[in-house]
Protein backbone atom coordinates (compact mmCIF):
# COMPACT_ATOMS: atom_id res chain seq x y z
CA UNK A 1 0.00 0.00 0.00
CA UNK A 2 1.61 3.53 -0.95
CA UNK A 3 2.33 5.96 1.71
CA UNK A 4 0.14 8.86 2.22
CA UNK A 5 1.94 11.70 1.15
CA UNK A 6 1.89 15.29 2.68
CA UNK A 7 3.23 14.38 6.10
CA UNK A 8 7.18 12.23 6.36
CA UNK A 9 7.86 10.61 9.38
CA UNK A 10 9.90 13.00 10.55
CA UNK A 11 7.60 15.59 10.81
CA UNK A 12 5.21 13.09 12.66
CA UNK A 13 7.96 12.30 14.84
CA UNK A 14 8.68 16.40 16.10
CA UNK A 15 5.11 16.32 16.75
CA UNK A 16 5.40 13.01 18.49
CA UNK A 17 8.02 14.47 20.75
CA UNK A 18 6.20 17.66 21.32
CA UNK A 19 2.75 16.06 22.51
CA UNK A 20 4.94 13.88 24.62
CA UNK A 21 5.75 17.47 26.54
CA UNK A 22 2.02 18.45 26.85
CA UNK A 23 0.65 15.37 27.99
CA UNK A 24 2.85 12.80 29.14
CA UNK A 25 2.81 9.05 28.48
CA UNK A 26 -1.02 8.24 29.56
CA UNK A 27 -2.24 11.37 27.23
CA UNK A 28 0.49 10.16 24.46
CA UNK A 29 -1.66 8.33 21.69
CA UNK A 30 -1.33 7.83 17.69
CA UNK A 31 -4.57 9.64 17.84
CA UNK A 32 -3.28 12.78 19.80
CA UNK A 33 -0.06 13.00 17.16
CA UNK A 34 -2.41 12.15 14.22
CA UNK A 35 -3.66 15.44 15.11
CA UNK A 36 -0.88 17.29 15.53
CA UNK A 37 0.02 16.70 11.91
CA UNK A 38 -3.54 16.61 10.30
CA UNK A 39 -3.42 13.12 9.83
CA UNK A 40 -6.17 10.19 10.76
CA UNK A 41 -4.69 7.79 13.29
CA UNK A 42 -5.29 4.20 10.77
CA UNK A 43 -2.34 6.52 8.74
CA UNK A 44 0.21 6.73 11.58
CA UNK A 45 -0.92 3.22 12.74
CA UNK A 46 0.14 2.28 8.92
CA UNK A 47 3.61 3.69 9.32
CA UNK A 48 4.66 2.64 12.84
CA UNK A 49 2.07 -0.01 13.62
CA UNK A 50 1.87 1.25 17.48
CA UNK A 51 1.81 3.41 19.85
CA UNK A 52 4.71 1.40 21.10
CA UNK A 53 6.49 1.34 17.45
CA UNK A 54 6.11 5.33 17.10
CA UNK A 55 7.85 5.18 20.44
CA UNK A 56 10.73 3.03 18.93
CA UNK A 57 10.84 5.35 15.89
CA UNK A 58 11.17 8.30 18.01
CA UNK A 59 13.85 7.15 19.91
CA UNK A 60 15.87 6.08 17.17
CA UNK A 61 15.51 9.35 15.63
CA UNK A 62 16.74 10.79 19.32
CA UNK A 63 20.11 8.91 18.89
CA UNK A 64 20.65 10.52 15.57
CA UNK A 65 19.29 13.38 16.61
CA UNK A 66 21.96 13.37 18.96
CA UNK A 67 24.68 13.37 16.92
CA UNK A 68 23.32 16.11 14.45
CA UNK A 69 22.99 18.44 17.66
CA UNK A 70 26.42 17.59 18.29
CA UNK A 71 28.20 18.83 14.88
CA UNK A 72 25.78 21.63 14.32
CA UNK A 73 26.42 23.32 17.59
CA UNK A 74 30.62 22.37 17.25
CA UNK A 75 30.37 24.04 13.55
CA UNK A 76 28.38 27.24 14.83
CA UNK A 77 30.84 27.74 18.04
CA UNK A 78 34.61 28.32 17.49
CA UNK A 79 35.11 28.18 21.40
CA UNK A 80 34.63 24.54 22.87
CA UNK A 81 33.11 26.04 26.04
CA UNK A 82 30.34 28.13 23.80
CA UNK A 83 29.69 25.52 22.07
CA UNK A 84 29.11 22.84 25.36
CA UNK A 85 27.12 25.46 26.81
CA UNK A 86 24.64 25.98 23.54
CA UNK A 87 24.65 21.99 23.26
CA UNK A 88 23.21 21.99 27.10
CA UNK A 89 20.65 25.02 25.86
CA UNK A 90 19.72 22.24 23.21
CA UNK A 91 19.79 19.60 24.92
CA UNK A 92 16.94 21.10 27.45
CA UNK A 93 15.14 23.43 24.80
CA UNK A 94 11.54 21.07 24.74
CA UNK A 95 11.13 21.64 28.52
CA UNK A 96 9.99 25.46 28.90
CA UNK A 97 7.59 24.32 31.63
CA UNK A 98 7.74 22.23 34.89
CA UNK A 99 5.23 20.42 33.75
CA UNK A 100 6.96 19.59 30.39
CA UNK A 101 10.03 18.69 32.46
CA UNK A 102 7.76 16.13 34.47
CA UNK A 103 6.30 14.54 31.04
CA UNK A 104 9.36 13.63 29.75
CA UNK A 105 10.62 12.82 33.02
CA UNK A 106 8.01 10.18 33.11
CA UNK A 107 8.79 9.23 29.41
CA UNK A 108 12.51 8.35 30.33
CA UNK A 109 11.29 6.35 33.86
CA UNK A 110 9.29 4.59 31.46
CA UNK A 111 12.36 3.94 28.95
CA UNK A 112 14.64 2.68 31.79
CA UNK A 113 11.99 -0.30 32.17
CA UNK A 114 11.90 -1.32 28.94
CA UNK A 115 14.85 -3.29 27.31
CA UNK A 116 14.46 -1.48 23.91
CA UNK A 117 14.00 1.75 24.50
CA UNK A 118 16.34 1.60 27.59
CA UNK A 119 18.77 0.69 25.14
CA UNK A 120 18.25 3.83 22.76
CA UNK A 121 17.69 5.90 25.98
CA UNK A 122 21.48 4.79 26.91
CA UNK A 123 22.79 5.36 23.00
CA UNK A 124 21.53 8.96 23.19
CA UNK A 125 23.34 9.25 27.19
CA UNK A 126 26.81 7.68 26.20
CA UNK A 127 26.29 10.34 22.44
CA UNK A 128 25.93 13.22 25.13
CA UNK A 129 28.69 12.20 27.27
CA UNK A 130 31.18 11.85 24.16
CA UNK A 131 30.09 15.06 23.25
CA UNK A 132 30.54 17.12 26.68
CA UNK A 133 33.53 15.11 27.10
CA UNK A 134 35.43 15.94 23.76
CA UNK A 135 34.29 19.90 23.97
CA UNK A 136 35.79 19.35 27.40
CA UNK A 137 39.09 18.31 26.32
CA UNK A 138 39.34 20.60 23.34
CA UNK A 139 39.03 23.42 25.73
CA UNK A 140 41.68 21.83 27.79
CA UNK A 141 44.31 22.02 24.71
CA UNK A 142 42.81 25.84 23.73
CA UNK A 143 43.43 27.11 27.18
CA UNK A 144 39.81 28.08 28.03
CA UNK A 145 40.23 25.22 30.38
CA UNK A 146 43.06 24.64 32.84
CA UNK A 147 45.44 22.09 32.44
CA UNK A 148 45.35 19.14 34.64
CA UNK A 149 41.30 19.15 34.41
CA UNK A 150 40.11 15.70 34.24
CA UNK A 151 37.56 15.58 31.03
CA UNK A 152 35.58 12.12 31.95
CA UNK A 153 35.36 12.93 35.64
CA UNK A 154 34.38 16.92 34.85
CA UNK A 155 31.73 15.39 32.16
CA UNK A 156 29.97 13.16 34.87
CA UNK A 157 29.96 16.05 37.05
CA UNK A 158 28.25 18.14 34.38
CA UNK A 159 25.82 15.53 33.45
CA UNK A 160 24.49 15.15 37.25
CA UNK A 161 23.88 18.89 37.31
CA UNK A 162 22.28 18.99 34.40
CA UNK A 163 20.06 16.09 35.47
CA UNK A 164 19.99 17.75 39.24
CA UNK A 165 19.38 21.18 38.24
CA UNK A 166 16.24 20.15 35.95
CA UNK A 167 14.59 18.22 39.34
CA UNK A 168 15.38 21.06 41.13
CA UNK A 169 14.19 23.98 38.97
CA UNK A 170 10.85 21.52 38.61
CA UNK A 171 10.67 21.72 42.06
CA UNK A 172 11.01 25.30 43.07
CA UNK A 173 9.86 26.70 39.51
CA UNK A 174 12.19 29.73 39.73
CA UNK A 175 13.13 31.32 36.85
CA UNK A 176 13.15 29.60 33.69
CA UNK A 177 15.40 26.19 33.26
CA UNK A 178 17.58 28.08 30.35
CA UNK A 179 18.96 30.21 32.91
CA UNK A 180 19.12 28.23 35.73
CA UNK A 181 21.31 25.87 33.48
CA UNK A 182 23.58 28.64 32.38
CA UNK A 183 24.46 29.62 36.35
CA UNK A 184 24.47 26.32 37.22
CA UNK A 185 26.92 25.30 34.49
CA UNK A 186 29.50 28.03 34.96
CA UNK A 187 29.58 27.16 39.11
CA UNK A 188 30.93 23.77 37.98
CA UNK A 189 32.90 24.72 35.30
CA UNK A 190 34.32 28.16 37.69
CA UNK A 191 37.36 26.15 39.39
CA UNK A 192 38.66 24.67 36.40
CA UNK A 193 39.18 28.24 34.28
CA UNK A 194 42.11 29.80 34.32
CA UNK A 195 43.44 31.70 36.80
CA UNK A 196 44.12 35.28 35.12
CA UNK A 197 47.55 37.08 35.74
CA UNK A 198 47.15 39.80 38.23
CA UNK A 199 47.71 43.27 37.11
CA UNK A 200 51.48 43.84 37.66
CA UNK A 201 51.64 47.38 39.95
CA UNK A 202 52.48 50.64 38.00
CA UNK A 203 56.00 52.02 38.70
CA UNK A 204 56.60 55.04 40.46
Amino acid sequence: MARPRGVDDAAILRAAAEVMGRVGPAGLTLAAVASEVGLVPGTLAQRFGSKRGLLLALADRSVQDAGELIDRVRQAHTSSLGALRALVAELTAPMTTPRAFANHLAFLCADLADPELYERALAVHHAQAQAIGDLLAQAVDTGELRPGTDPPALTRTLQTVIAGTGLTWALDREGDLGHRLGRELDAALSPHLPTRPAHAPEES
